[in-house]
């Protein structure tokens, strides 16, 4: 039976961050929303089904697993990795991956509030003012502060071609992938000005990029292009 993953449908936004690992891992799974309206996709039919889910989810990524009801990018991505070879087999660096991704959901979501920094509720029209600052603040402390630590762990890795947690490539090194690109679209001129200082982590999102699953996911339709609806949005006022 297919992995059912439930997300809005238009946007790539932390959905993202699942399907890239269902899609490297090889796994069978329907993006329940983008099916028509008949066949249960649709915002009308997901909000729905999470009205009922149980035990009930707070909101999507929501990943259903044959009698699993999973939710929480993070903990999403952990099970997968367990169940598909996209984390280690010991502890310790099962342990280590998941700090990882919740450190990049910690970036994410200043992602989102350098377009939204007062609510998500309002329009980025309603909000210009203070997204001007969130994000020139964003460029210049935050986001180097982040990829500099990637750079770091990636760096003290030593040459080879792995990832951030040794030789094989996790849903870590996945999730780093959809920052990297997500970050250049968004902040083109602020990413390139941060690329010498950041060659590791480039060179991993080009590694990535080029895994087989992946780059055929990326080149298929099932792959939502970057927009102004989702986390990651180009704004050029926002990256002079």
């Amino acid at each position: 039976m297919a992995y059912e993953l439930h997300y809005w449908p238009s946007i790539q936004g932390r959905g993202e961050f699942v399907r890239l690992a269902l899609e490297d891992a090889g796994v069978d799974y329907v993006d329940v929303a983008r099916l028509p309206s008949d066949q249960g996709g649709g915002e009308a039919n997901l909000a729905s089904w999470l009205s009922y889910a149980t035990p009930p989810p707070f909101a999507p990524p929501v990943l259903k697993a044959h009698d699993k009801i999973i939710a929480q990018t993070a903990v999403i991505l952990a099970w997968l990795g367990r169940h598909h070879d996209l984390a280690p087999v010991e502890e310790e660096g099962r342990m280590w991956v998941d700090q990882l991704q919740l450190t990049i959901a910690d970036l994410v979501a200043e992602v989102h509030d350098t377009h939204h920094p007062i609510s998500a509720g309002q329009y980025y029209e309603d909000q210009k003012a203070p997204a001007l600052a969130r994000a020139q603040a964003f460029r210049q402390e935050r986001m180097p502060k982040y990829l500099r630590y990637f750079e770091r762990i990636l760096a003290g890795n030593g040459a080879g071609g792995g990832g951030l947690a040794g030789a094989a490539i996790t849903y870590a090194d996945l999730s780093l992938f959809q920052v990297v690109r997500g970050l250049q679209y968004a902040f083109p001129n602020a990413m390139a000005a941060m690329a010498p200082d950041i060659g590791a982590v480039l060179t991993l999102a080009d590694q990535v990029e080029r895994r087989g699953r992946v780059a055929a996911y990326l080149k298929s339709p099932r792959r939502i292009p970057f927009n102004e609806e989702g986390i990651f949005r180009h704004y050029p006022e926002l990256d002079e």
